[in-house]
């Protein structure tokens, strides 16, 4: 007796279940959820009657390619007119997703072949990350009025964006008992629920130090234990600190640079190798587990390499005795006054 495969909705529910119960954060699964429903309904549209088993490259590839000539990025968004298609960097999600979905239906036995392992991922170009110069930097700590209890939290918020590289996430959800000041070290949890240790340096230290002992409010209630808060008392919000950065970027005439809490993760991991960090332990700090998502990180242009090249040339930080300009030889027609050596 033939079984009866399931549908492709209904797996699609077993597998975020799945993911669930493996202890995956809640924006992973939603975005899985997004990009495999849409995968569905296109499926439906255009392969009524299709299943796990007949589905393979070839629907997927007319899948990214509706998603590259067809999809507009605010369609769903009435209040935005935005007419710019979907990013390479969200078609590609997309291809991920597909990718580890048909991987687990085979694992659970619902395939006996995976036909995804052979969808190649659209490439995404690579373009380089504008990050903030140490002027921009200072134009934009010198807004903060340390004397104001908001001014100086957003203060040390700079500080501590710029000298750690942690996410926005994570800084929000800091708490009091996260941040140890003997080792000056922060435990932070990042995607995945996964944790890690992040040091800081003495200033940074120095800073949260007196805004905890002189700036930070009273929290509203005894359950909150988040350490950066409102004037009021309660826990900041992520548009909250997006808000101010933006706010603070106009204000202090930044350009050529998109001011938010992400660009001071890529200044950090760019001035970290620049000032002679090494790549593993930015990887360890980032809360990375692959050295392929650092590198989308850290774009060093030309003149970057060049003043890196100055400081650690091999050559130049050798004890080398000096090189002696070369004799030059003279060379008659017939070679009987001259020494060649091969």
């Amino acid at each position: 007796m033939a079984t009866t495969v399931p549908s492709l909705d209904n797996l699609v529910d077993n597998y975020l279940q799945c993911c669930t119960a493996e202890g995956k954060s809640k924006k992973t699964i939603e975005w899985y959820e997004a990009n495999l429903r849409r995968f569905s309904r296109f499926l439906k549209r255009e392969h009524p009657g299709s299943t796990v088993s007949n589905i393979g490259p070839p629907e997927a590839r007319k899948f990214i390619l509706h998603l590259q000539n067809d999809v507009r990025r605010w369609e769903t968004n009435p209040f935005v007119n935005d007419t710019k298609g979907l990013s390479p960097h969200t078609i590609l999600g997309y291809a991920r997703a597909i990718k580890a979905f048909w991987s687990w239906l085979l694992d659970e036995g619902y395939i006996l072949e995976n036909s995804m392992a052979r969808l190649k991922c659209p490439r995404v170009p690579r373009k380089i990350i504008p990050t903030f110069s140490p002027e921009q930097i200072q134009r934009l700590l010198g807004l903060f009025d340390p004397g104001t209890l908001n001014g100086f939290r957003n203060y040390v918020i700079i500080l501590l964006f710029l000298d750690t590289g942690i996410r926005l996430s994570e800084l929000v959800n800091l708490r009091l008992e996260d941040i140890d000041f003997g080792q000056s070290c922060l435990l932070v949890t990042g995607k995945g629920n996964k944790e890690r240790v992040v040091p800081f340096g003495s200033q940074v230290r120095r800073a949260l130090r007196r805004y905890l002992s002189m700036d930070r409010p009273e929290p509203e209630s005894p359950q909150v234990s988040q350490f950066f808060l409102s004037r009021q008392g309660f826990p900041l919000k992520p548009n909250m600190v997006r808000s101010m950065i933006s706010r603070t970027g106009r204000r202090a005439n930044v350009s050529g640079v998109r001011c938010s809490p992400h660009t001071f993760r890529h200044t950090f991991a760019k001035q970290y190798l620049l000032n002679g960090g090494d790549v593993f332990s930015l990887q360890r700090i980032l809360g990375h587990t692959s050295l392929e998502v650092v590198k989308l990180y850290v774009n060093l242009t030309s003149l970057d390499l060049a003043g890196q090249h100055r400081k650690f040339s091999p050559v130049d930080t050798m004890s080398l005795s000096a090189v002696r300009p070369r004799r030059k030889h003279t060379i008659t027609r017939g070679f009987a006054n001259s020494t060649r050596l091969f």
